[in-house]
This record gives C-alpha cells, sequence and structure tokens, in this order.
C-alpha cells in the first residue's frame, strides 16, 4: 500500500518536555453567541484569571463556543426530516430532524447500528457527524462544526495577535471516540501556529536503535491534556498552555486525517 509521505517542513527533534509545562483555565466566559468577538472575550478571561499573555502560549479552543460565535447552528422546528432520515430515526429512536441535519452534515455515513457514524464533509470520521446538542441553550437547537476550522483558528490567532501583541497557537478542539479503545478523547480539529505532527523517522531512540514509523500527533496531544481542564459542565471551553516547546508552523489541523486509502477501518 502506497503511503502518503509526511511533510518535512518541520522539526526531527522532539520538543524538549519542559518541566515547567503548565496548564490554566480562562473561566469565566459568557455564553457565546453568533457575532461575538472570540478574541475579546478570550482576552478578558486571560485578564480576570490574573494572565499576561507571552509568544509561544497555546489557547486550546472548545468547537462548541467557535460554531456559536459562527453561527454554526441548526434549530430541528426549521428541519424537514427526509425518508432516509425518518428511516435511520426509527431504529435509531432518534429525532428524525437531528438525523437530517447529521445526514446534511456528512459526504458519507460510516454505520448506522449501534451507533450513527458518519464522515463529515471535511473528513473526519466520527458519531453523528459532529452534530450535538449539548452546551447549547434550549431543547430544538444544535451545533454543527465550523465549515473550516482551520480557517477559524487562523483567524483567531490573528485576532489575538493584533490585541494581545503576542503569537499565539490555536488549536480548535471536538470530543471523539476511537474505534480501537474505549472513551472520549479530544483532538484538534483545527490549528494555526504550531505543527500538529512531529515526524520523527529517521532518528534514534536514546539506545540509538532507528524510529521508522513514530509520527506523533502533538496537537491531538495538546487537545487531549486541554481536556482534562474542560470538562463537560465546568463551563472552562478555554485552557491555556505555557511552556511547550515548538517551531512556528503553516500546518492545518487536516494533516492530521488519515488518507482514505490508508484508513484500515474501511
Amino acid at each position: 500500500m502506497a503511503r502518503r509521505p509526511i511533510s518535512r517542513s518541520f522539526s526531527k527533534k522532539a520538543p524538549a518536555a519542559s518541566p515547567g509545562l503548565r496548564l490554566f483555565r480562562l473561566p469565566g466566559l459568557p455564553e457565546i453567541q453568533r457575532g461575538d468577538d472570540l478574541a475579546a472575550h478570550i482576552a478578558n478571561a486571560a485578564r480576570k484569571a490574573g494572565q499576561q499573555f507571552e509568544n509561544s502560549d497555546i489557547l486550546v479552543v472548545a468547537q462548541k463556543i467557535v460554531s456559536k460565535a459562527e453561527g454554526a447552528l441548526v434549530q430541528l422546528t426549521n428541519v424537514s426530516p427526509s425518508p432516509q432520515a425518518q428511516a435511520i430515526a426509527l431504529r435509531q429512536k432518534k429525532d428524525p430532524r437531528l438525523v437530517e441535519v447529521i445526514l446534511q452534515e456528512s459526504r458519507r455515513i460510516v454505520r448506522t447500528d449501534p451507533v450513527l457514524i458518519a464522515e463529515t464533509h471535511h473528513g473526519y470520521v466520527c458519531a453523528n457527524a459532529g452534530v450535538d446538542h449539548s452546551n447549547v441553550p434550549g431543547d430544538d437547537t444544535v451545533t454543527i462544526l465550523p465549515r473550516d476550522p482551520d480557517r477559524s483558528a487562523k483567524n483567531l490567532a490573528a485576532a489575538l495577535l493584533k490585541r494581545a501583541r503576542k503569537r499565539i497557537a490555536v488549536i480548535i478542539s471536538d470530543t471523539f471516540g476511537r474505534p480501537w479503545r474505549l472513551g472520549l478523547t479530544n483532538v484538534a480539529i483545527g490549528a494555526s501556529g504550531l505543527p500538529v505532527l512531529l515526524d520523527l523517522r529517521g532518528t534514534r531512540d536514546r539506545h540509538g536503535k532507528p524510529l521508522t514509523a513514530t509520527v506523533l500527533a502533538v496537537a491531538d496531544e495538546l487537545a487531549a491534556a486541554a481536556g482534562l481542564l474542560m470538562g463537560k459542565s465546568e463551563g472552562s471551553p478555554v485552557i491555556l498552555i505555557r511552556g511547550y516547546r515548538y517551531k512556528p508552523s503553516s500546518e492545518l489541523a487536516t494533516r492530521i486525517i488519515r488518507p482514505a486509502a490508508e484508513d484500515l477501518f474501511r
């Protein structure tokens, strides 16, 4: 099987682990509404938390507030379910309007039993195509994923640079399940300013043995670390990571998506 080469644009040397690696909640953000200035809200939250941004800080921002600010919400009262949605909803005991939104957000339905798994238009394979009821006021409103999470991350990083005069990397995270392990973990669906993959192939481990297959998903690891502080009910959708050493990069989070030809589960 032919393998897509990983970009060599970033360092072959793993960033040194810093004993000062720290993660901070930035609490106090209001309920985000369509059109809100996320950079302003985040800067205000940092100020209230006594944090001053530094160059090379990383912000991990929950997808949910990005979707809200961008207006990526759907009112189920305005949705007319198709026959396909009605059939799936009957089997799954779901709201057929919700299933219709999932179908609209999908380029491919992977499976419908026991969980509705879809490939989104971005290329993510996840439950319900990322459509979600949680942490949204009301019973008939759902969020969908941002249309271009990498662009969202880039825009937020640019706005923070303009406001704080510091170079801050941004990761937009969402919670994904994994087909080969139980439990959920946060992953990066958007990124700006830092490497998302670290290719260590061709280097050697501490015993001199060559590494031939080691490519670290560092953006996912940072997102997962931030997820430990975000929680689901704490109201902490923005986490500041400080002390992680990296070289600035223009890599996109879409780089992490495994090509179809390499997908072992198709």
